[in-house]
């Protein structure tokens, strides 16, 4: 029997790498010796770069760039092979770099992101991949594409930094300056919301408090993000409120798809696709996937949704190890899941749940496994 442990982290206590060797070990204890690979899985939000070297062996990539409020930070990325690069944006312009007194995305710009790119370029990087969940950022994406040299003009024909301040002010966009390596490179974008680039659902108003905007100021960023989509669709005949995803990363999704030919897609499946998932579930009789805690959302680009229907797809029978269950978790069964179990094994508070966690998990992997060979023992006897 040949097992596959794929499981996301548990946010705060477990790395995805942890649970491989906790999996390992527990599939030891009630089978003996066993046949097994693991692999880190991420979803495209923070973590997926690590999670994506790590499984492909890839090397790490550092450099200097400007953090959200321009200041010099030192980010990363990671290098697959001698032509794939991936990249997220929240190394350079994510919200952890941004004080809590200091937030305020009127002020904040996603130029790091855009030097990381043109880094990638320089080390001759043609296919990257960017995951852009985690910013600090509402600017449009006009930051990114500056650093790769497009120039945002006011009415003056004065050229704006590209803060987020700045969407109200630009009267012109000049693209004849655009990194010409560019159309040449596959850039795809990691993302797995749907938001338009302005209004009620768009990324001011559904990302723009947590980034530290008061009502006053996602009224400002509002009137000037629509400045900015009437622009591109005047200059550009694209109408980034009709494309799903553009408001994404305080519309660093806009500028990725319309300035430099971006392909929107599936976090957890452009990560599957990197590490070569569908290649490592042959000869794989189970599946072992899991999270913190397994809800409806679970069935929206997470994690074991994505690794369910693969198995799925191949044939291989997937089950999950999860934290805790939420509201209709149920719905996972119908994503390539068989069954769900939880770590916790008594009612107890959450931060101690959150302290045993590697104990829990082990103990509830053991479970599981025991489970397996009851049903494996009952089908003998069939």
């Amino acid at each position: 029997m040949k097992f596959l442990f794929a499981s996301d982290s548990f946010k705060g206590t477990l790395s995805s790498e942890q649970t491989v060797e906790l999996l390992a070990r527990a599939a030891k204890e009630v089978f003996g010796e066993i046949e097994y690979s693991g692999v880190p899985v991420a979803d495209g939000g923070e973590g997926t770069t690590d999670a994506v070297v790590a499984a492909e062996n890839g090397e790490w990539i550092e450099t200097e760039v400007c953090g959200p409020l321009m200041e010099t930070v030192k980010a990363r990325y990671g290098m697959l092979d001698s032509r794939r690069a991936v990249i997220e944006m929240a190394a350079a312009s994510g919200l952890p770099l941004v004080p809590m007194e200091k937030r305020n995305p009127l002020h904040t710009t996603s130029y790091g992101t855009g030097q990381l790119i043109r880094h990638a370029l320089n080390e001759g990087f043609t296919d990257i991949s960017i995951a852009i969940g985690g910013s600090a950022t509402n600017d449009g994406g006009m930051g990114c594409a500056r650093a790769l040299g497009v120039r945002f003009l006011d009415k003056d024909g004065k050229e704006l930094e590209g803060k987020g301040e700045d969407l109200e002010k630009v009267s012109s966009i000049d693209v004849s300056g655009l990194d010409h390596r560019i159309a040449s490179t596959k850039i795809t974008v990691m993302c797995d919301v749907t938001n338009p680039l302005c209004g009620e659902n768009g990324a001011t108003y559904t990302f723009g408090a947590q980034k530290g905007a008061t009502p006053e100021i996602q009224a400002r960023l509002e009137a000037g993000m629509k400045n900015y989509r009437d622009l591109i669709r005047k200059q550009f005949d694209v109408d980034p409120d009709s494309i799903q995803g553009a408001g994404a990363a305080g519309g660093l999704g806009a500028a990725l798809m319309v300035f430099l030919g971006g392909e929107m897609k599936s976090g957890i499946e452009t990560v599957l696709d990197l590490i070569g998932f569908d290649r490592r579930l042959e000869g794989t009789d189970l599946v072992v996937t899991g999270e913190g805690r397994t809800d409806w959302q679970s069935c929206f680009g997470k994690v074991m949704q994505g690794v369910g229907e693969r198995a799925r797809a191949k044939g291989v029978i997937a089950v999950g190890l999860s934290g805790s269950l939420g509201r209709d978790a149920k719905q996972i069964f119908d994503h390539g899941i068989a069954s769900l179990m939880t770590t916790v094994d008594a009612p107890m508070p959450l931060e101690e749940a959150l302290d045993r966690a590697e104990e829990l998990y082990y103990l509830g992997a053991v479970r599981m496994f025991r489970f397996l060979k009851a049903g494996m023992e009952l089908q003998k006897k069939s």
